[in-house]
């Protein structure tokens, strides 16, 4: 967006964060970007986990048309550990960002499945563990849930459309079973299983910040365009489906989570809910006896997935004065020469003010000493001068777009002349001000998203997946 000005005052003000793509777990490189989970079942499930290899020779993992398809065995009566199935979790673990899963179609809602797809950290449950989609059996809208250690609790204040089931996200919290976590049950019947597969799948997508954790779902008819075009806001999307937050420090709670798709049979929410599901106890004595014996029932247990990509925020954030805080400021739209500007001293705010060949910087605010060096791009018909705040001549009209002014007690050294200095995903811009003679930096760098090893189960629905 153009803004058409004459004089510009730089005032600090909250920017509004952006997302860049920081991993496309596209379907070429999938499964090079997962390990596959070969141990038992920490939850204590009746399945047996197969690795990659097993995988694809059996048909469980396979990419077809740019869809990663991920199943369970659904011909053969199971045996040992029990029925083929297909657990995975990223290589990368991430903190903070924006997850956004595109589903064609996700396990349909067999009696004795517990499908999920979720997050974890390493130490669980000190490192947390989001629950992104999760059922068991027939369940018709889909659970979301944090687990946690104690001393985090989420309140319904209106900031989501589900309905709140539990508040206590410790996994221990007196007065909910174990390992029962905060849990958000969605209104909505076809954002889970059968229903979901109905309407052609959809789009979950999950922000993850310091103040909330944020669940959303879209069906196929209604993604936002932002979405689809690569370029995600959440600011537009409306209410979240699920929303945590509350009496919780996000921070202290949540770390370095992989992305975790699975489906395991039975276990300790499915299997402990048989006897009092009328549909599904009427099929079997047991769940494990129905899931042993009756292979054909999973032949709609799969997932098939049209892309997954974690996007990360550009390090635009609140801007507040005094020092160490940035805001969005206009620039010049047009282009030319970059000029430099050296000083020895900066401020709150400043004031620009374009004249024929003639740039002016004022400082009307209190000053901050330090010494760096800004580069400028001027238009080539002007000259950079900097002049004193007293007698400003006559301002003349010049096309700007937005940019990054920042103040600080001390500025390093500019990397580069660039205002794309961006570090680790995160973005940085120009810091710039003056007056007296005038000032100006260049500096930058942000937090990108975290990439160091984990593992770790996960859970959600009233019981925990914790362990690898």
């Amino acid at each position: 967006m153009h803004i058409s000005l004459t004089t510009l005052t730089l005032f600090a003000s909250a920017a509004t964060a952006s997302y860049v793509i920081e991993d496309d777990y596209s379907s070429n490189s999938f499964a090079g970007m997962f390990d596959f989970f070969t141990d038992n079942d920490p939850t204590n499930g009746y399945v047996n986990y197969i690795d990659y290899n097993t995988a694809a020779s059996s048909g469980l993992y396979k990419v077809e048309n740019g869809q990663v398809y991920m199943g369970v065995d659904s011909t053969n009566t199971a045996s040992g550990r029990g029925r083929n199935s297909v657990r995975i979790a990223s290589k990368n673990t991430y903190q903070h960002g924006l997850v956004i899963l595109d589903l064609a179609h996700m396990p349909a809602g067999a009696c004795g499945t517990w499908p999920a797809f979720w997050m974890l950290g390493a130490d669980w449950p000190n490192n947390g563990e989001i629950d992104i989609i999760e059922g068991v059996n027939g369940q018709a809208a889909n659970n979301m849930a944090l687990h946690t250690n104690a001393g985090c609790s989420i309140s319904n204040t209106g900031a989501f459309s589900g309905s709140l089931e539990t508040d206590n996200c410790d996994v221990q919290a007196a007065g909910q079973a174990s390992n029962t976590g905060c849990s958000i049950r969605s209104g909505d019947d076809s954002s889970f299983g059968a229903g979901f597969n109905s309407i052609g799948g959809g789009v979950f997508a999950t922000e993850w910040t310091s103040e909330a954790i944020s669940i959303w779902f879209f069906p196929r008819g209604g993604i936002p365009s932002d979405i689809t075009s690569g370029s995600p806001d959440p600011t537009g999307w409306g209410l979240p489906q699920g929303q945590f937050a509350g009496a919780c420090n996000i921070d202290d709670k949540v770390h370095n989570q992989q992305l975790v798709f699975d489906v395991t049979f039975c276990g300790d929410w499915a299997g402990n809910v048989w006897s009092t599901d009328a549909v599904c106890s009427s099929k079997a004595s047991t769940c494990q006896a129905f899931v042993q014996n009756n292979p054909s029932a999973f032949q709609d247990t799969y997932w098939l997935i049209n892309s997954l990509k974690v996007y990360s925020d550009n390090g635009a954030g609140p801007s507040q004065p005094p020092s160490s805080s940035s805001s969005s400021v206009p620039t010049q739209t047009t282009g030319g020469s970059s000029y430099t500007i050296t000083g020895t001293e900066t401020t709150t705010f400043v004031t620009m003010t374009t004249s024929g060949g003639l740039s002016t910087f004022t400082t009307p605010g209190p000053t901050t000493a330090y010494t760096t060096i800004t580069s400028i791009p001027i238009e080539t018909t002007q000259q950079p001068t900097v002049v004193p705040t007293t007698a400003p001549p006559v301002p003349t009209t010049t096309e700007y777009t937005s940019a990054v002014v920042t103040t600080a007690v001390t500025a390093p050294a500019p990397e580069s002349s660039s205002p794309d200095n961006n570090d680790n995903g995160g973005g940085a811009g120009w810091n710039w001000g003056g007056g007296n003679g005038g000032a100006g930096g260049n500096w930058g760098g942000n937090n990108g998203g975290g990439r160091f090893g984990g593992g770790g189960g996960g859970g959600g629905g009233g019981w925990g997946r914790w362990g690898q």
